[in-house]
């Protein structure tokens, strides 16, 4: 029973290294993606600004057994890589891998922390991107692997445009269709319909923008069918995205535009701030608070 057991163990360490590596080769392919379209930039309103480059910034929480407001203790760090440029108004691109115990009252709302004594460990990227022009749509992806005494991914990613554009809608969910297609028939369906429940403002009775896909707790029982799955998403992604920037960064746009930008802006603060599970679930165990509100925009309007 004891090896049965450390042999377990043993395997569970061995897929988390598995998982925390391809978390950061996924990112490195994306910003290699994200500085060539900062290179490609030939038109537009900031073609004559610079192309510009990430700029990575690690961090690492203390190696301290003191909980933090919440009663939980988190151990780990991470790396942020943030762009400001001509193309990509902010980007960031994250990737953490954190461990510890949640507070009682905080692992009773996640998965088999209850189980494990609170006991956790997390990696995953998360990513979002807004642009200077109003024409190219805001984007948002993120997969992640979780673990207490159940083992889980989720993630998925969806297109905030400012002004919607049937191709650019069409392209984005053809391309996770496909992806999930790949995997399971019953996943597209299942996971865009998720998506729309997710980012939703319930204060606006609107959506955030045009879905794509959202999927959590995914644990079918056979761990490199759902690691290849989520490995593809973001593989998707990567892929997806640089084309529909491509179709619009080279635009002139005007002024009304620009502003109509700023103001749509305010919903996706609002949902960041109001909803969103991952926001919380950082800020609640203690995290690292510039890496979780990267994804705010650096300029935005209310009317």
């Amino acid at each position: 029973m004891a090896l049965a057991q450390e042999q377990q163990t043993s395997l569970l360490d061995e897929r988390k290294d598995t998982a925390s590596t391809w978390f950061k080769t996924l990112r490195d392919q994306i910003c290699t993606a994200f500085e060539t379209l900062e290179d490609e930039l030939s038109g537009g309103n900031k073609a004559d600004m610079e192309a510009a480059r990430f700029e990575r910034t690690p961090w690492n929480r203390a190696d301290t057994d003191q909980p933090n407001e919440s009663g939980s203790v988190l151990k780990g760090g991470g790396e942020m890589s943030i762009m400001r440029g001509r193309v990509f108004e902010k980007v960031g691109v994250n990737i953490s891998t954190v461990y510890g115990t949640f507070s009682e009252e905080f692992a009773d709302k996640i998965p088999g922390a209850k189980d494990s004594g609170g006991v956790f460990w997390a990696s995953g990227i998360s990513l979002v991107a807004h642009m200077q022009s109003p024409l190219v749509p805001a984007v948002h992806m993120n997969t992640r692997m979780i673990a207490t005494s159940k083992n889980w991914f989720g993630g998925g990613a969806d297109l905030t445009p400012m002004f919607p554009d049937e191709e650019d809608t069409k392209a984005f969910h053809g391309a996770f269709k496909a992806c999930c297609d790949r995997h399971n028939p019953s996943y597209y369906k299942e996971h865009k319909d998720w998506c729309d429940r997710y980012f939703f403002l319930p204060h606006r009775d609107e959506p955030r923008g045009v879905g794509g896909i959202f999927y959590d707790y995914l644990d079918t029982g056979d761990w490199d069918a759902d690691f290849a799955y989520t490995q593809d998403v973001g593989q998707t992604f990567r892929d997806i995205y640089p084309e529909i920037v491509r179709r619009s960064m080279n635009e002139e746009w005007t002024e009304e535009q620009r502003e109509h930008q700023l103001i749509r802006r305010g919903r996706y603060v609002e949902y960041n701030l109001l909803y969103d599970r991952g926001t919380q679930f950082g800020l609640k165990t203690g995290g690292n608070t510039e890496a979780i509100l990267m994804s705010l925009p650096p300029e935005v309007k209310w009317p």
